[in-house]
């Protein structure tokens, strides 16, 4: 598979790993973005990269609880001006507002929903919302939580949305309010991939060790080791790997004595009741979302005619 030096650069902001070893490994992967992470790994160039793109779009990542529903949607439009208007904003909030109350199953029910003070579908008002706005517009996801206690966290503005969802016993609803936010700033600061370890795939888990055995036989002070030893000292680094990518077993931001999971402990000891957390979304605006690189000298040359 050939591949072009727009995905060299894709691979660098991905990895921020030097070009070249970019280009190497993108060769040796025959253009696979995914194995040239992986190839990067192994070799000690990279951590682990999100496998989504962090190429930005614009728009705006909703996250609301209302009545106890918790609801968050992605809106993408093409201008970080258009995102920021009234009536962009506007379109977001009444999206949002249906997502809790309609309880939509997918998009193309959501798309079905009738538009808040009208008798038209949403899909039939978007054409109407691009012509005042101005902008192509699309709802991109939107996730929905109705059980439990949900606590919802916007950041920068709709640049990044979180829920959390926790069951609760024995204590109110509302006396678990700071808790979900700090884990919600939690989800949005580190961006963990799993809620807790024991939701890790043993394919997963396969996979990491792999790396990581690649990456010892790559390292001339550890390739001379005894296979069994290095499988030994991988099994040891697993835990690290929890540590970085499962919420629960993550340090805690505001105190790194602690892990999430024992700050949830010691709340729910704290106010007489069981608390766990159960899962939550974050949505980050344009994550994955290849935005169009326009050539501005070129476009004012073909507006000024200089093309011809």
């Amino acid at each position: 598979m050939a591949f072009t030096a727009a995905d060299v650069k894709k691979l660098r902001e991905m990895t921020n790993v030097g070009m070249m070893d970019c280009k190497k490994a993108l060769t040796a992967s025959e253009g696979d973005m995914d194995k040239a992470v992986e190839w990067l790994r192994e070799k000690g160039l990279a951590a682990a990269a999100k496998k989504s793109g962090r190429i930005a779009a614009e728009g705006v990542v909703n996250a609301v609880v209302e009545d106890g529903v918790g609801a968050i949607v992605e809106i993408n439009a093409e201008t970080d001006f258009a995102s920021k208007s009234d009536k962009f904003m506007e379109l977001v909030r009444d999206v949002s507002s249906v997502i809790v109350k309609e309880a939509p199953a997918d998009m193309d029910a959501l798309m079905a929903c009738k538009y808040p003070g009208s008798d038209l579908s949403i899909e039939a008002t978007l054409p109407e919302k691009i012509l005042v706005i101005g902008e192509n517009i699309k709802i991109r996801r939107f996730e929905r939580y109705a059980s439990g206690v949900t606590v919802s966290y916007v950041h920068m503005g709709g640049r990044i949305g979180v829920l959390v969802n926790m069951e609760v016993e024995g204590i109110a609803p509302e006396a678990v309010t700071t808790l979900g936010k700090d884990i919600c700033m939690q989800v949005a600061s580190m961006n963990p991939a799993f809620c807790d370890k024991s939701e890790v795939s043993q394919d997963t888990l396969d996979k990491e060790k792999e790396i990581q055995m690649a990456q010892m036989a790559n390292d001339p002070n550890m390739a001379s080791k005894p296979e069994s030893v290095r499988e030994k000292i991988v099994m040891g680094k697993m835990s690290k790997f929890y540590e970085e990518n499962c919420l629960m077993q993550q340090d805690f931001v505001k105190d790194g004595s602690l892990t999430v999971e024992k700050h949830v402990a010691a709340v729910a000891k704290e106010l007489g009741g069981k608390i766990k957390v159960v899962k939550f979304v974050r949505y980050e605006k344009g994550e994955g979302i290849e935005k169009k690189a326009d050539d501005f000298a070129a476009e004012v040359a073909a507006a000024a005619g200089l093309n011809k």
